[in-house]
Parts: structure tokens; sequence; C-alpha cells
């Protein structure tokens, strides 16, 4: 039995140590260790480990009245071609373009935190969920690192939720999208959260990640539940690395106002054929805000060696997601944000009602002022 182990480790190293890979259809694996839960709208599993029955409204409803973080309204994606990522998102996957603007002057310049800006930016839509790609037209940032991993700390990813994994793989393979994960993986049956539960993960043309995850009938938010003839539904979530799930959860909750709903421990062969990790063992936790696409974070107790996000970062790099998020009392939160020692990406400005900052790991996200008639809802 241990020379077993010994030769199964050696395979399965050898299986997912590339960063990209395009063999597909893996090896059936084993069981999982610890399984991946999601708030499934019946179940919500807490810091605790007490599992609490409690209907997904009610979850919703018990947000803070005047939570500072209203809604997430997009996710954004920063590129530099274009019409390259359109096709891909409009053709590849099945976003429905909105509008395309270009912004430019002393404004954008103080938004963003560089000098001669001059954006053209796309707004797309799948469901009822939002994505931006701005493509910067005069001083372009740098690309996504080749040996970029799933665990270094500048890692983000929006989650696509699908109504039929097959089909959806089908079209991803038909389309030859670069793979994360060597195949769509299936969160094993015993599992009584998350058991049926699948997903995969895959790049854009300039190496953003993205996940298809697809949820069984007593699982996931039960808007995904609803009938359709339609194979990409929605968005469900933009997941990101954290080094230090308490210091983010301090972050997001205690000052944005964000919502705790879910959290897991997942490790095993799954989460490794996932994330082409080899040893992936992470601590996950979902947050929300009232409306929008939820907030996961992605801890990684192992492996070590995730590395922390450039310090000379800026908004024109291809690592620059933007979550935007509604706020109330815009002038309050940002006067509590600086006295708390918050990194800001815009420069400060008198009448500015959207500053973009940065979360204790770096990841941005762009504050919008709610409008009144929002606030008050």
């Amino acid at each position: 039995m241990q020379h077993r182990n010994v030769l199964r480790e050696i395979l399965l190293r050898r299986f997912v140590r590339a960063n990209r890979i395009v063999a597909v259809h893996p090896p059936r694996a084993s069981r999982l260790h610890a399984l991946k839960r999601r708030w499934s709208g019946s179940t919500l599993k807490i810091s605790s480990q007490v599992h609490i029955a409690i209907p997904a409204i009610l979850v919703i409803a018990a947000l803070p009245a005047l939570a500072a973080v209203r809604e997430v309204s997009a996710i954004g994606l920063t590129v530099n071609d274009l019409g390259r990522e359109l096709s891909f998102f409009t053709n590849k996957l099945p976003f429905e373009l909105v509008s395309i603007a270009t912004a430019s002057g002393r404004e954008q310049d103080a938004l963003l935190g560089v000098s001669g800006v001059n954006v053209r930016v796309a707004t797309l839509k799948l469901g009822n969920e939002s994505i931006t790609l701005t493509k910067h037209l005069g001083k372009k940032g740098r690309s996504i690192p080749q040996d970029s991993r799933s665990f270094d700390h500048w890692f983000q990813h929006i989650a696509i939720v699908v109504s039929d994994m097959d089909k959806a793989y089908a079209r991803l393979l038909e389309s030859e999208v670069t793979h994360v994960s060597t195949g769509p993986q299936t969160l094993p049956e015993w599992n009584k959260d998350a058991g049926g539960i699948k997903a995969f993960y895959f790049r854009d043309p300039e190496d953003h990640v993205l996940e298809i995850i697809w949820f069984p009938p007593d699982k996931g938010n039960p808007k995904w539940q609803q009938p359709t003839d339609k194979v990409f539904i929605g968005l469900d979530h933009t997941a990101i690395v954290v080094s230090d799930t308490e210091q983010s959860i301090a972050f997001y909750q205690n000052q944005l106002g964000c919502k705790v709903v879910g959290g897991a421990h997942n490790f095993g062969p799954e989460q490794e054929h996932l994330n082409q990790v080899f040893g992936a063992n992470l601590r996950i936790t979902a947050l929300r805000a009232e409306r929008g696409p939820g907030i996961e974070f992605l801890e990684y107790i192992t492996p070590p060696g995730g590395r922390d996000l450039p310090s000379d970062s800026k908004g024109n790099d291809l690592t620059f997601w933007n979550t935007q998020l509604v706020v109330d009392d815009f002038s309050g939160l940002c006067d509590s944000l600086k006295a708390s020692k918050t990194k800001f990406v815009s420069k400060p400005g008198r009448n500015s009602q959207t500053v973009i900052i940065r979360d204790p790991d770096g990841h941005a996200l762009q504050l919008n002022s709610s409008p009144h008639s929002f606030a008050r809802n």
C-alpha cells in the first residue's frame, strides 16, 4: 500500500505541475478529503462549524439596513486587445455587449492614479450581472505574468453559472479555450452540502482566469434553479486569493459592510485538478452584499509561496481587476477608510463620487456613491 501511495503521488505531481495544460479528460480522482461547501440557500456553514437551517432570503434580509456596500454592480478586467476580448466574451461566451465608452482627462487620471489616462470601456451583461473590459489606449500596462499561479495573491476569477456542464464544457472545447483545470471536476455525492456541484477553470485570450460552475437542484442560490433554455446563465461570484482570512473579513465585513454567508475547508485530488495546484489546501469564505455577485476568499494553507502583488502595480496592468461596489454614505466611508490607512489608488478629489482603493492584499475595489433613491430602498 505504501508503494502504491508513493507511485500515485509521483504520477499526480507530473500530471498537475504545469501552469497550463492542453490535455483533457483526467483519470477519475479519488475521494475528496474535505469538500468545498458553498452557500446552498438551505444550509449555511459558519465558522463555528455549526450548521444552521435558514432560507436564503433571510440571509439577505439579515444584512444591516445601513450597510456601506449595497451592491456588487460589476466586475472589471483590464485588457490590451479590446477587439479580441470582445470577440471571446460575446462569441465563445454568450455575454451581451451593452455599451462602449471612452474616457480621458484629469478625472480619469485621478481615479486610476495614472497620468495621461485615455481608456475605452466596454460593458457586457450575462443574465442580470455585468462585467467591464477596459483598454488603455495610451499607456499600456504589464501583462499577467506568464508564471502566474492560482495561489499568488493577485489571483482573481469570475464564476459563470451554467445550466448544463457537459454542454458548456463542449462549447469551450469547441472554442479551444486554454485549460487551467484538467477538466470539469464533480464534488462527491457523499457530501450533503456540496455533493454534485461541478466546476471548471479556463483562461481568456489574455490569461484572465474564468470559472464555469453548475449547481444541482438542491444547491446554490435559488435563482440558478429557475427553468431556462440558456446554457450560460449569469455570474455567481468573483473569487480572490487572500493571505489572511481574518484580516480580509475585518476589512470587507467590518469596514465595508459585506456579510459572511458561508465557508469551507477544501483539499484533495479534485481541488488539485480544479486549481492545478499540487497539495492545494484552501480555506474558503463567501461574502455577499444585498445585490449582485458574491465575493469569495481563497486562502491557501498549502502550498506556501503565494506571491504578493508587486508594490509598483498600476491601474493599467492586466492584473488590475476592478470589483465595483455601490456604497452608502460615500464621504463618510472614505473618511473611515483613510483613518484606517487603507491604500487609495485614486488621488484626492474635491467632488468625486467614485474612488478606487485596494484591499489588504492589493485587490482593487471601485467605490461608487449610491443614488439617493436606491440608498433608501
